[in-house]
């Protein structure tokens, strides 16, 4: 038997402005370090001097903190999907500026109870049921999305991602019969 081996990565396609943001992000981080140096150095001086100012230390402690977060978050803007397919195992991660990878997790994909397309009667079958966990793993709303529906646990999840054509033939054949009817 042949191995089936598949790696794809979902982008954003209209990404101008989350890169316009990111940029912004940049400023934000840098202005807002700026701002909390010049602080420390008003609160430092204010000390010394006797002079205790509480506003100042406020402004030094919120513009030190949008500087931390937005560095720390500032990657998540540019954010793809990466999905994985060998023999049958599909796995998730996504993926943060091309430099941070969070794994989302694996599905073997013998184990589903339904597969098909995002625009098909038994998705929205699936997508109403009471207690439903749903995982939205693709960026382009208007992408040709497909589902997956498992029981795993008790819980009733559903991931929802946008695989090219040939990744879809590939899990199609690994997919239980049962599956793939409507």
């Amino acid at each position: 038997m042949q191995d089936h081996f598949m790696e794809e990565v979902a982008t954003k396609q209209k990404n101008g402005l989350n890169r316009a943001i990111y940029m912004l992000s940049w400023v934000v981080i840098v202005l807002s370090g700026f701002v909390a140096m010049m602080m420390f150095s008003f609160v430092s001086r204010s000390l010394t001097a006797g002079n205790f100012d509480w506003m100042s230390l406020i402004l030094l402690l919120v513009s030190a903190g949008i500087c931390a977060y937005t560095y720390f978050f500032h990657d998540r803007i540019l954010t793809e999907y990466e999905y994985t397919f060998t023999n049958g195992a599909l796995d998730f991660a996504e993926v943060y500026n091309n430099k941070k990878r969070k794994s989302l997790g694996s599905l073997n994909v013998k184990n589903i109870e339904r597969f098909g397309k995002v625009d098909s009667d038994a998705f929205r079958r699936y997508v109403n049921m009471p207690g439903i966990k749903r995982m939205n793993w693709f960026l382009n709303r208007e992408a040709e999305l497909y589902f997956f529906y498992f029981t795993k646990e008790q819980d009733k999840r559903m991931i929802i991602f946008e695989p090219s054509e040939q990744l879809v033939d590939y899990i199609s054949k690994y997919v239980p019969r049962e599956a793939l009817r409507g």
